[in-house]
């Protein structure tokens, strides 16, 4: 009988950073469908291989790279004021929490680590869901696209929240799905896990400390320390 596989050794941080869209919320489906319409809806098909290249990173960033497919008339504004009005549609496929992020995040909160959401969408859209989800008073602070000049794969995002809960990069660790989160987690200096699907797949697994499909496998711990506070954002 072929011996079982020994579990991960247990991370200790004081902070525990987590991606949104991916990483804490099932989205992936809204999300990919939502891009869908926007780029059909200007007779522009939007293939998986595009699709996985906007994976952790901000819309105006996607928007801009791509905006010449929307004809030359139009301004990277109005496409983000199309998609935020498509957003609204309500056939899109539901978001729903992650399995398991519950229970981690109550979890961490028990063993002191500061908690913080570090995502490419914007500061509402990140309430909206985090509220929906139930899970919002969880986190101590929430870094969104309107607080950075760089989007992912830049670390902008993970130091600014680092810095908000009084905490060094290397004393973190980050929760990602995709390649762009996990090499700005990486950049910032911080020890990244990779979540979900990421961690079925050879190339972000390269990219991680560690790899659990679910969040509660997470092999993460606190400090030995009083609990880690940070600034509400």
């Amino acid at each position: 009988m072929p011996a079982r596989p020994e579990a991960a050794a247990p991370v200790t941080a004081r902070a525990a950073l987590f991606d949104l869209d991916g990483t804490l919320i099932d989205s992936e489906p809204r999300s990919r469908a939502l891009w869908r319409r926007l780029f059909a809806g200007h007779g522009v098909e939007c293939g998986e291989d595009m699709l996985a290249g906007f994976s952790g990173r901000r819309s105006r960033e996607v928007i801009e790279e791509h905006l010449v497919r929307f004809g030359g008339d139009v301004t990277s504004d109005q496409v983000r004021e199309e998609l935020a009005a498509l957003n609204g549609d309500p056939d899109l496929p539901p978001v729903r929490l992650a399995p398991g992020a519950d229970r981690l995040l109550e979890r961490l909160r028990r063993d002191g680590v500061a908690l913080a959401v570090v995502t490419s969408g914007g500061r509402a859209y990140a309430h909206d869901h985090l509220t929906r989800c139930g899970i919002a008073g969880h986190f101590a602070t929430v870094v969104s696209a309107e607080d950075v000049t760089h989007g992912k794969p830049d670390p902008e995002g993970y130091l600014l929240a680092c810095r908000r809960l009084g905490v060094a990069p290397g004393e973190a660790v980050v929760f990602e799905d995709s390649v762009a989160g996990l090499r700005a987690g990486r950049r910032a200096g911080a020890r990244c896990l990779a979540v979900g699907q990421a961690a079925r797949t050879p190339a972000l697994r390269r990219l991680a400390d560690h790899a659990v499909e679910h969040l509660a496998q997470a092999p993460v711990t606190g400090p030995a320390g009083p609990t880690v506070g940070g600034a509400a954002g």
